[in-house]
């Protein structure tokens, strides 16, 4: 099975949807998604995500089904200043102060206390298994039962809060990992394929993560949205 995680095309947040130059990353994206062999697609309600999902299903003559835990990571915390934020933003000197920011009890750090974060969390965790479950793999301990292995491809369009916690929960790891380690800039593919090294046990490996090669072949440079300044003195990125 291959789950395919597609982040949304340059966004334009104040009227959730895309810049125009996020609609010409999705028209470039829909030429290459169009041609997989893709048995369902899901999207997340969020208007960015379906205007990016929008010019593929048109080209293939298909809907994706809506999913709410889709949506982006909602869970919010205030910091000390008082002002809310996401927690995929939070600064290094924060979060890296604690061993468990590592481990699978990351949301018991003291900087989540008497936050939404855990409920969150678990929504999606829980969507996730339910949708891979669906597919033919029920979640064990660590790893996915195999009990209708399959080579069948999955597509999901959503957003990079979202798509770190679906990689933590793959991998039994902390979404702090993938949400401040890597960047998945507008409109990268990520794809994770099963291994069934041992009958019926199955494992989700990663073998692309936020690829861009639709865009570097017509010569279009990636959207700057989801990285932060790549040193402080740099006025114009975002810091």
């Amino acid at each position: 099975m291959n789950i395919v995680i597609i982040r949304h095309a340059d966004p334009d947040y104040s009227i959730d949807s895309l810049t125009p130059r996020g609609r010409i990353e999705a028209e470039l994206l829909s030429k290459r998604v169009s041609k997989m062999d893709i048995k369902n697609i899901y999207c997340s309600p969020l208007g960015r995500a379906k205007d990016t999902a929008e010019p593929t299903l048109k080209k293939m003559g298909r809907e994706a089904e809506i999913l709410d835990w889709l949506r982006e990571f909602p869970a919010t915390i205030i910091e000390k200043d008082g002002k809310p934020n996401i927690v995929w933003d939070r600064m290094p000197a924060v979060w890296t102060q604690y061993p468990e920011s590592y481990t699978t009890e990351w949301y018991n750090t003291p900087v989540y206390k008497d936050t939404d974060v855990k409920e969150c969390y678990d929504v999606v965790c829980k969507g996730l298994d339910e949708l891979i479950e669906k597919h033919g793999y029920k979640r064990e301990t660590g790893y996915y039962r195999a009990v209708s292995p399959n080579r069948d491809t999955i597509v999901l369009f959503c957003h990079f809060g979202v798509e770190g916690v679906i990689l933590s929960r793959l991998w039994n790891t902390s979404p702090m990992i993938p949400w401040h380690g890597m960047v998945c800039l507008p409109t990268g593919v990520t794809v994770l394929s099963t291994e069934e090294r041992e009958e019926g046990i199955a494992y989700f490996r990663c073998n692309r993560f936020g690829d861009l090669s639709h865009l570097y072949k017509e010569d279009v440079e990636p959207s700057f949205h989801a990285r932060f300044c790549e040193t402080y003195d740099s006025p114009d990125e975002r810091h």
